[in-house]
């Protein structure tokens, strides 16, 4: 399913003339390494950003810490300040950002293991953020939570390439 998303996303981008920029917590790159698995890849792929840390997050994405320290790092505002930063630092029209508890440990009550945010926006666009708890979709092993969590990112991506202007 990735491999297909995947392949329409670098074909869509293409044919719109869009640059995808990701900022990644919780994934470590894997929405980038999906799409550069499909040639042609290049023509779309501005960069990548892995910002597994807070520092990281501050230094490359220019999250504020104000925003960490109020919020943390997995919340709907880290998640909203990564696909800006990732937009304002890069030559992408459209960006995707992740930060999420993919687990075993780091869990709370407040903030279960399985707990992503997702957001997507253009450069013209406002921010779409969704909050998935894939625990409560029976989704359970760090391998299965980061693998929905970039199948849920390629198709926000998707539908941002589908609103933009060709």
């Amino acid at each position: 399913m990735i491999e297909e998303l995947s392949r329409v996303v670098v074909e869509r981008a293409i044919a719109k003339g869009c640059k995808i920029a990701t900022a990644e917590s919780c994934t470590g790159g894997l929405i980038a390494a999906a799409i550069t698995d499909v040639p042609g890849s290049s023509e779309v792929l501005d960069r990548g950003f892995v910002t597994y840390s807070n520092e990281a997050k501050v230094e490359m994405l220019k999250v504020s810490t104000t925003v960490l320290e109020n919020h943390g790092a997995v919340s709907a505002e880290t998640a909203r300040a990564m696909v800006s930063g990732a937009l304002a630092h890069s030559h992408g029209s459209i960006a995707v950002a992740v930060t999420g508890i993919a687990g075993p440990g780091g869990g709370s009550a407040e903030k279960p293991v399985g707990l992503v945010y997702i957001a997507s926006q253009s450069l013209n666009g406002t921010a779409n953020i969704r909050a998935c708890r894939f625990t409560d979709e029976g989704i359970t092993s760090r391998t299965d939570i980061r693998r929905a969590t970039v199948q849920v990112a390629l198709e926000m991506v998707l539908e941002e390439i589908d609103q933009s202007a060709s």
